[in-house]
C-alpha cells in the first residue's frame, strides 16, 4: 500500500512534458464584461395579449430574472384574458418556490425562488363591533 502511495505521490508531483505547440493551449482569463457577471436580471414585459405570458414564464423558470410586467394594455383590452394570464403566472411562480405581486395598477412582480417580494402595511386585524 505505502508502495503504492508513492507512486502515485511521485506521478501527481512530477511535471509533464509540455511541448510548444500553440494550438495546445486554451487561454483562459476574464474577458467577459460586467453584463455576463451579472447574477439577477430585472427585466421589463409588456403584456398585450395572453401569449405574451410565454416568455415571462420561460424567464422566470431560468431563475435569474425578475419580471416587471405592464398589464395595462391587456387590461383594458380584454379582462378574462388578463386573469388566465395572471393565474397561469401565479401557478408557475408556485412550482418555481418564486413570488409574485401587483404593483400598482398596472404592474405585477414575478421572482424566482432566490428573491421575495416585501409586502408591508397588509395585515388589518378586524375586531367585532362593541355590542350596545
Amino acid at each position: 500500500m505505502k508502495d503504492f502511495l508513492l507512486r502515485l505521490k511521485e506521478k501527481f508531483t512530477q511535471p509533464e512534458p509540455v511541448e510548444d505547440n500553440p494550438a495546445d493551449y486554451v487561454e483562459l482569463g476574464s474577458t467577459g464584461n460586467k453584463e455576463e457577471r451579472a447574477k439577477i436580471l430585472v427585466r421589463p414585459f409588456v403584456m398585450e395579449e395572453f401569449e405574451d405570458i410565454k416568455e415571462v414564464l420561460d424567464s422566470l423558470r431560468e431563475g435569474s430574472t425578475i419580471a416587471l410586467i405592464n398589464i395595462k394594455p391587456l387590461k383594458d383590452k380584454d379582462l378574462v384574458e388578463l386573469k388566465r394570464a395572471i393565474n397561469k403566472l401565479r401557478k408557475t411562480c408556485e412550482a418555481i418556490e418564486g413570488d409574485v405581486a401587483g404593483f400598482g395598477e398596472d404592474y405585477v412582480v414575478a421572482v424566482p425562488y432566490v428573491a421575495r417580494i416585501h409586502r408591508s402595511g397588509q395585515s388589518v386585524t378586524m375586531q367585532a363591533a362593541p355590542e350596545a
